[in-house]
């Protein structure tokens, strides 16, 4: 999970580079970069941290040029070592800088294919690096000094056959301008925007269409799935579909939880979205236990909040503000390691007592992954002096691993597996457990958008789009094991 943004503009745009990523920074803390054109140069910045720490005066004075993408990563694939961050930059053909969001689930064979066949060598375990050597050789095989968009249309279309997974890249190409484009099932989102001023029309492309609006751009449209568009240095836009036959199915996951309440994605709101998914927990909630004496509905600070709102509303309790946020701590399911998820939730949260004392609280939260935070959030409700404390959660219980570039643990990490909703809220110590049903979240999304009719629901369904085996699993099992982790920091 990651943010992308690039701009093609008519003046410098470095600090407009940093002002993207800086509210996409919740798609990413461990590290940021941006890489601009500047004549002939391609000028790069990047390290570990948080976008305000990366980028001093300094190093945002040397991002001189009018065009340039930006990246802040969460690593999904990979280390999270700093020769990981992004964009990465390739010097052949022409010169290539990449950002990428997402995931490649057969990331190891094209790492073999390039190498053996293609005669590229891939210098860390980055799925991303993998991707740019892609398209750096199905660009190169054009034989072209001089491309045209047919010959990056058709590239791209060859790194669509032979890249599997999700992913939304945004690609400088010297001399040319910015190429954006998306999976062919439209997995992780990509928003195009543009705005005119007095030299002309620039344009912009963006993981979320916040990052669009904080820079005063008007949101065009969504990238389609298998969709390329060029941006020229020249001002010209040109876009094409690069590969057909492919079901358009956004992840679901981006409204629960990943993308910002005030962003459009699909052509749809992600606050509306989360307004309908606590409209329908409600009418769960009233069917299944009508007489269910809650004295409030307290949400987990912040993803939450919206949802809770509703729910609060059509059950006829009030919402209650029962937990403080510090601010200056991330989001505990983007942080790195389980050790540190357990400690920062203390340091992230503290009740407020007087909303808990001697009440039946429902506590809400957007979902329930490994149940670290929700355990400690239930124990903490009773320590301030709840009577009794249910739990809702926005989502359907989370099952499976996301191998579409969202950090989601290994199987036997997710608390749901291979469990009951009994069983698991037993385990985190609530006197009662309600989950989303998926029907119900489908439904909240997709609700007045006639072109969505699928989503990818795979950690909730364990259904994957592009066809995933079970050798992958395996190893992906490991990887994102708290063990295989802690392998790679000690190496």
């Amino acid at each position: 999970m990651c943010g992308i943004i690039g701009i093609v503009g008519k003046s410098e745009v470095a600090s407009a580079l940093y002002d993207g990523l800086t509210v996409l920074q919740h798609r990413g803390q461990d590290a940021a970069g941006i890489a601009t054109i500047d004549g002939s140069r391609l000028r790069l910045h990047k390290a570990r941290g948080l976008v305000r720490d990366v980028f001093q005066r300094d190093d945002m004075l040397k991002l001189r040029g009018r065009v340039g993408i930006g990246h802040c990563r969460y690593p999904t694939a990979g280390s999270e070592d700093v020769g990981e961050a992004q964009p990465f930059y390739v010097n052949s053909p022409y010169g290539i800088a990449l950002a990428h969001n997402g995931n490649l689930v057969n990331a190891d064979a094209i790492r073999e294919e390039l190498f053996d066949g293609d005669r590229r060598h891939i210098n860390t375990e980055s799925d991303s690096e993998v991707l740019l050597n892609v398209l750096a050789h199905e660009l190169q095989i054009q034989e072209r000094m001089a491309l045209t968009p047919d010959h990056i249309f058709k590239a791209v279309a060859g790194v669509h056959a032979r890249a599997r997974g999700g992913y939304a890249v945004i690609a400088l190409v010297l001399g040319y301008g910015i190429l954006a484009f998306r999976d062919p099932h439209g997995i992780r989102p990509l928003v195009l925007g543009e705005r005119d001023t007095a030299e002309g029309k620039e344009y912009a492309v963006a993981s979320e269409s916040v990052a669009l609006d904080i820079l005063g751009f008007k949101r065009l449209r969504d990238i389609e799935p298998g969709e390329a568009v060029l941006l020229g240095f020249d001002g010209t836009l040109s876009h094409r579909r690069c590969s057909e036959g492919h079901a358009h199915t956004p992840c679901i996951f981006e409204y629960v939880y990943l993308a910002r309440p005030d962003s459009m994605l699909e052509d749809v709101s992600v606050y509306k979205a989360r307004l309908r998914m606590g409209e329908r927990l409600a009418a769960k909630i009233a069917r299944l236990k009508p007489d269910h004496g809650i004295d409030a509905v307290i949400p987990i600070p912040d993803t939450a909040r919206t949802a809770a709102s509703s729910l609060a509303s059509d059950l006829g309790v009030p919402m209650r503000e029962g937990f403080v946020k510090n601010r200056y701590i991330g989001r505990t399911f983007i942080m790195p390691g389980q050790s540190e998820r357990v400690k920062s939730v203390r340091r992230k949260l503290n009740a407020i007592e007087l909303e808990f004392r001697g009440k039946t609280v429902l506590l809400v939260d957007d979902s329930i992954v490994r149940g670290t935070t929700s355990k400690q959030i239930i124990q903490m409700a009773r320590e301030a002096g709840a009577k009794k404390v249910y739990f809702a959660s926005a989502a359907p219980p989370v099952r499976y691993p996301n191998v579409y570039g969202i950090d989601m643990p290994a199987p036997a990490e997710l608390v749901a597996h291979n469990r009951s909703e009994d069983e698991v809220a037993e385990l985190l110590g609530a006197d009662w457990l309600v989950y989303q049903d998926l029907p119900d979240l489908v439904a909240s999304v997709a609700e007045g958008n006639e072109k969505l009719k699928q989503f990818d629901t795979s950690c909730f369904s364990g259904e994957y789009v592009t066809g995933v085996q079970n050798d992958y699993l395996r190893e992906l099992e490991f990887a994102r094991s708290d063990e295989a982790k802690n392998l790679r920091r000690a190496s």
